[in-house]
């Protein structure tokens, strides 16, 4: 596994990342938007990533290009940080709580790009459109070649809903990393 770093320029946003999948929790997050950049520190705390990332986004339009542009960034470092995959766990599960909230993720370093999400929140957070979480899940999950099932077990609050999944992906991908020097290639095909 190496620190990746990733640049990405469109009509709606410009975008410079760097990834390191073992690191130590460190983020240097400015997206623009406000409630994205207090989601990625989590996630970078609870996965033991190191993240720093910058976004300029067309976000007088609103917040949706700059969500998904990150994610798709994040998304591409990982696989490139992580893939060829061997000598880790491969699988990982979390279910994180806050307070009356509980999502669980459970996720396959596939290398196959897979999206179950049942975690139903819509309205607003603070600026943040909640359903935003999902197209981020969506373009990080894909461009990482991940296979991911998340699922809202119980909560209410949408800012601790939203939260409480993007640390239960942080974890699951942590645990997935896991160190697994037998395991070779993790898969019986013997490749991923």
């Amino acid at each position: 596994m190496k620190e990746v770093e990733k640049k990405r320029q469109t009509k709606e946003t410009r975008i410079t990342l760097r990834f390191n999948p073992r690191g130590e929790g460190r983020s240097e997050i400015e997206t623009g938007v406000g409630f994205l950049d207090h989601m990625l520190e989590s996630f970078a705390k609870h996965g033991w990533f190191d993240l720093a990332v910058t976004c300029e986004g067309d976000t007088h339009v609103d917040d949706h290009h700059s969500v998904e542009d990150v994610g798709i960034v994040l998304g591409e470092a990982f696989k490139e940080a992580v893939f060829p995959l061997e000598r880790v766990e491969r699988f990982g599960s979390a279910v994180v709580v806050m307070d009356e909230a509980a999502v669980a993720c459970d996720l396959d370093l596939s290398n196959r790009p897979y999206l179950f999400y049942d975690v139903p929140v819509d309205g607003k957070v603070g600026a943040f459109d909640a359903e935003l979480a999902e197209e981020f899940f969506r373009a990080f999950f894909f461009n990482a070649g991940i296979t991911a099932h998340m699922t809202l077990k119980r909560g209410k609050n949408r800012h601790h809903i939203i939260e409480a999944a993007f640390k239960a992906a942080a974890v699951a991908l942590r645990r997935a990393l896991t160190p697994a020097e037998k395991a070779g290639v993790p898969s019986t095909k013997g490749v991923l």
